[in-house]
């Protein structure tokens, strides 16, 4: 919501403050009990009509335009994958803990659809997983075996984020897929070697073995965050590389300065589809579980895939 439109607001209700007035005096609890009597008062005045109509001008809430059957064939088909490679498959919650893209990651959250009662929707299970990860080592209720046993969880899931489509195809609302690796630095990029080789294989078997996509490539870029990011990238490149000679990875150590997301690595995923090279997937690691855990031992590796858009990219019938 732009300023201009904030700034109208605050003058028509005569509180130039009230942003500062709910958001700093009141608790999170009181905050919550006051929307939701507004909530309530305001659905109070719907009619069945106005509501059809309200479902009709809103963006985020109509079905997907997929098969569903044959879409969730795929869906099954990538799950089975990640299970088979050890990533534990998750049915998360549709909404997450309020703020669990924009507190640890630079994310905006104008662009997360933010609710009541300390949530808001989904907008990236990989937030999600770690924040389960985080909660799982902060309860004891995982425990690693030795100090270099990863916990992995995946999930495929229906994610919403706000800003506006401006690219055919894509939707307010769709399906991605989720790896997360979570462990501790043991030293010498032993984590990172681990977890990345793991993440390429598991996009390997579903994009290349199953889903027959052609010209599966990997492109590692340089990030911030640790000491010697090009030795990082060159490490994991030649650890993989000598592990699977048929994964093919292209180096960028050029520094990107506007990206402050992943530390020290990030790769894309790339297919080709109709002889145009697409984007499929993308990952890299991320400080999440340090700062959830205040410990600088714990690494995090990430990867999301485009499930869906994979789906209509290849039933696109123009």
């Amino acid at each position: 919501m732009s300023p201009e439109v904030i700034e109208k607001i605050l003058k028509k209700t005569g509180q130039p403050d009230l942003i500062g007035l709910l958001t700093e005096s009141l608790s999170a609890s009181e905050l919550n009990s006051l929307l939701l009597e507004v909530f309530n008062r305001s659905v109070s005045r719907y009619s069945a009509p106005e509501l059809l109509r309200n479902y009709q001008l809103n963006r985020f809430v109509k079905p997907v335009d997929l098969d569903f059957m044959r879409f969730r064939e795929l869906e099954t088909a990538v799950l089975n994958v990640f299970a088979a490679f050890r990533f534990q498959p998750q049915e998360l919650s549709p909404v997450s803990a309020l703020g669990s893209c924009s507190v640890v990651a630079p994310a905006d959250q104008k662009k997360i659809l933010s609710a009541l009662r300390g949530t808001e929707v989904l907008a990236d299970a990989t937030n999600a997983l770690a924040l389960h990860i985080a909660d799982l080592k902060q309860t004891g209720r995982w425990k690693p075996g030795d100090p270099s046993e990863q916990l992995r969880l995946s999930a495929v899931h229906r994610h919403v984020r706000t800003p506006m489509v401006v690219h055919a195809g894509h939707t307010p609302h769709f399906k991605i897929g989720c790896l997360v690796s979570a462990g501790r630095d043991t030293g010498d990029f032993r984590f990172e070697m681990q977890s990345v080789a793991e993440h390429l294989s598991v996009l390997t078997a579903v994009f290349r073995d199953t889903l027959k996509a052609e010209n599966l490539r990997f492109k590692f870029m340089t990030r911030g965050g640790y000491d010697d990011p090009v030795r990082l990238l060159e490490r994991v490149r030649d650890h993989i590389c000598s592990q699977r000679s048929d994964v093919p990875i292209t180096l960028d150590t050029e520094p990107a300065t506007s990206n402050t997301y992943y530390k020290g690595l990030q790769y894309k995923a790339l297919i080709t589809v109709r002889g145009q090279e697409i984007e499929i997937g993308d990952g890299g690691f991320v400080d999440w579980t340090q700062q959830f855990l205040q410990n600088r031992k714990e690494r995090l590796m990430t990867s999301g895939i485009g499930v869906e858009w994979f789906y209509r990219l290849m039933n696109q019938t123009t």
